[in-house]
């Protein structure tokens, strides 16, 4: 049995949802299939959310008898010696919008320097990872790329290529073109590449397609090799592309792609895909958006 609960999210995902389970109330959907039609149904999910939540709740064998995902900001679903449980965030306070009295003039002076010192609004990092699964808490990262834009020093890349404990699927090798012996022969531990990735990125603000998806597994990553996670800002394009495309056929990565005359000629491998989101031509389509770009207008993507 799996039970599916939507808030905000668009009409054509919920009547998308409606083929394979039963709504038996606003947004709650029942269904049964089999373990791969739930998770593929998970990621279809995640791809056309728009700026909507999920949470799916599914059996499995487990001291509970259950497991669920979310993709809500003010949750997240943590391992506990075999038992899923939901842990409430705190949620940061809301920017507080100052006048112009000395005290706000001070503020806005003092948050200036510091993103001065930080470099916080100067540099931007567009990132894609690959895995051998769409499962955060079970599936591995096989590679990690990245591209950071910093203003007046140009693009710097990054590429790691990970090893796994787990055997890549076959699906994934034919995907990625990352097999058991090249992840065996070129890979790095995930502590040196998360390592290596927190150095490389900084305080840099992070953004890429469907992001949201790659940072809980780098997040995840943090855990398993006990080091702090990231607190980094992270922007999701595919919310963006969302808003701003609202006539495209569908919001694949692919789609868009070949919507906004980006040519990828490796697509699925992570530097590839991280650089085909720093492509100023992607930043000269986005940049007309009213969303909240003012942090990047002074970065060298657009």
């Amino acid at each position: 049995m799996i039970v599916i609960a939507l808030s905000k999210v668009p009409a054509s995902l919920r009547g998308d949802l409606t083929k394979w389970c039963q709504e038996i109330q606003t947004g709650i959907y029942v269904g049964r299939f089999s373990a791969r039609i739930r998770d593929l149904l998970w990621e279809r999910i995640q791809k056309n959310i728009g700026n909507g939540e999920a949470t799916i709740v599914y059996t499995t064998n487990n001291e509970l008898g259950y497991a669920f995902r979310s993709t809500r900001e003010d949750r997240e679903v943590v391992n506990y010696d075999g038992i899923p449980l939901l842990m409430h965030l705190e949620k940061p306070p809301s920017d507080i919008k100052h006048g112009f009295s000395d005290a706000a003039k001070f503020h806005h002076a003092k948050q200036a320097r510091k993103g001065k010192e930080t470099g916080m609004t100067r540099t931007v990092v567009a990132l894609d990872i690959e895995t051998t699964g769409l499962n955060s808490a079970t599936d591995e990262i096989i590679s990690i790329g990245a591209v950071k834009s910093t203003k007046g020093r140009g693009l710097e890349r990054f590429y790691r290529i990970v090893r796994t404990s787990k055997q890549i699927p076959p699906k994934i090798v034919k995907l990625t073109g990352l097999n058991q012996r090249k992840v065996n022969q070129e890979g790095i531990s995930l502590e040196a590449a998360l390592t290596d990735f927190k150095d490389f990125i900084g305080h840099a603000i992070v953004v890429g397609y469907n992001v949201a998806f790659d940072w809980e597994f780098i997040e995840r990553g943090y855990d398993k090799i006990g080091q702090d996670r990231l607190g980094n800002r992270i922007i999701d394009l595919l919310k963006v592309v969302r808003q701003k495309e609202v006539f495209l056929d569908n919001f694949r990565f692919e789609t868009v792609l070949k919507y906004y005359q980006i040519e990828n000629q490796d697509q699925h491998n992570s530097l590839a895909d991280a650089e085909a989101w720093s492509s100023p031509k992607c930043w000269c389509k986005l940049n007309s958006a009213n969303l909240s770009f003012h942090k990047l207008k002074h970065t060298g993507f657009f």
